[in-house]
């Protein structure tokens, strides 16, 4: 099995961490019973583009079958330590659908401030949901600026790290 992303060999880096598919195997796993723990969503929403993937294994981890995807961003590009936007973009949130009346799960790739996952647990919200819980594959504490732990505005949380993370569905430039 492959390193834990929050062992110190790699969380404690200079560089980007890379992972790899077994870690992403390991950090789904972990996240799915996390939240079956807490009762099994009706509803999984992946962000778009990084969450897509986690949403989707967790979906099938969790045997859900409703599965919705919006577009939200705060970087302006996929290069490792891109610039940020000040506000996420959101493009077609009509994507979401009906959310009325049922429990939602939101999932992102990472969290880096956490603004973009506040943003779009505001828009889920909008929706009038009975239940809205977060969850995302690693926190980058060197960018985190809501409060001194992430576990207070996350619900779910697979790996803490201090470095840019690069996912294998990423372009990778660097090893």
């Amino acid at each position: 099995m492959a390193p834990s992303p929050t062992s110190p060999s790699r969380a404690d880096r200079t560089g980007p961490l890379f992972l790899t598919w077994d870690d992403l195997t390991t950090a789904t796993a972990a996240l799915a019973q996390q939240v079956a723990a807490a009762g099994v969503p009706q509803v999984v929403v992946g962000v778009v583009r990084g969450g897509l993937i986690p949403a989707t294994w967790l979906a099938h981890r969790l045997a859900i079958r409703d599965m919705r995807t919006v577009e939200v961003t705060r970087t302006t590009s996929d290069s490792i330590n891109a610039a940020k936007n000040t506000v996420p973009t959101v493009r077609n949130p009509v994507s979401l659908g009906d959310l009325a009346g049922l429990d939602v799960l939101l999932v992102d790739d990472i969290a880096g401030s956490g603004a973009t996952l506040a943003h779009t647990a505001r828009m889920v919200r909008a929706l009038r949901p009975a239940r809205v819980r977060t969850a995302v594959l690693a926190v980058n504490r060197a960018n985190w600026t809501r409060g001194a732990d992430p576990h207070r505005a996350i619900d779910y949380i697979a790996s803490l790290t201090d470095t840019w993370v690069v996912f294998p569905w990423e372009e990778q430039h660097e090893r």
